[in-house]
């Protein structure tokens, strides 16, 4: 089962959170500030922790900090603030999403689903699609008897596409998760990797990247 680990400082918060995380079938594990959540860390290793930002002895960006110096999980920050430094901070400190108080619980459940799925996708070594198989480790697109080597932003941005054929990701989208929040260079930087992205993968007529204007890039299985 599935276990998720909620800190906040709130017992009402944290029991309506574990109420609709049970109820979806979640194990919970529960801190009331962030050196009880990092005691808890140490003894378990759950799957995916809910954050609250203001929090006694530890805040949740110090605390988001430090479970990424050892753990990799989805993060979720809830937090009363919603000004848009106060997410970019979080970003930065290393959260996967956010949500302002007060939330619904529905939502909260489907973004925890959504961090579960990407993470499990971002750990998959190998993506198969069809005939081609894509190996991040060896940086290799692969299909019967044809193979290229790729880069490994180029694999990584590859991967991300190929994780949900037939989504448009923006460029904001793409640039979020293969080069981070806080990077600082240009959005063409996506489009000139999806141009070596396109030359590299022309022996591949399996599939396909697909511009969609105005929005950005997507990846089109081919069915022969």
């Amino acid at each position: 089962m599935t276990t998720i680990l909620v800190v906040d400082d709130d017992s009402h918060i944290r029991k309506l959170i574990r109420l609709y995380l049970e109820n979806s079938h979640y194990n919970v594990l529960e801190a009331g500030d962030g050196e009880e959540a990092l005691t808890i860390l140490e003894k378990y290793s759950p799957d995916l922790a809910i954050v609250d930002v203001m929090m006694p002895k530890m805040d949740g960006y110090e605390l988001t900090e430090d479970i990424r110096s050892f753990l990799d999980i989805p993060i979720l920050m809830v937090t009363a603030k919603g000004e848009s430094q106060d997410k970019v901070k979080g970003f930065r400190a290393g959260t996967d999403d956010y949500v302002v108080k007060p939330f619904d619980p529905v939502e909260l459940i489907l973004r925890v689903e959504a961090l579960l799925k990407r993470y499990r996708i971002g750990t998959e070594n190998v993506i198969k699609l069809g005939a081609i198989t894509i190996d991040k480790d060896q940086l290799t697109v692969r299909a019967e008897d044809k193979m290229v080597s790729l880069k490994k932003k180029e694999c990584e941005l590859l991967s991300v596409l190929a994780s949900s054929p037939g989504k448009i990701f923006t460029r904001n989208q793409l640039i979020e998760k293969i080069w981070g929040y806080d990077y600082e260079g240009d959005e063409r930087t996506v489009d000139v990797h999806i141009k070596r992205l396109r030359e590299q993968l022309e022996i591949f007529e399996e599939m396909t990247i697909t511009t969609v204007r105005g929005l950005g890039y997507r990846l089109e299985a081919i069915h022969g």
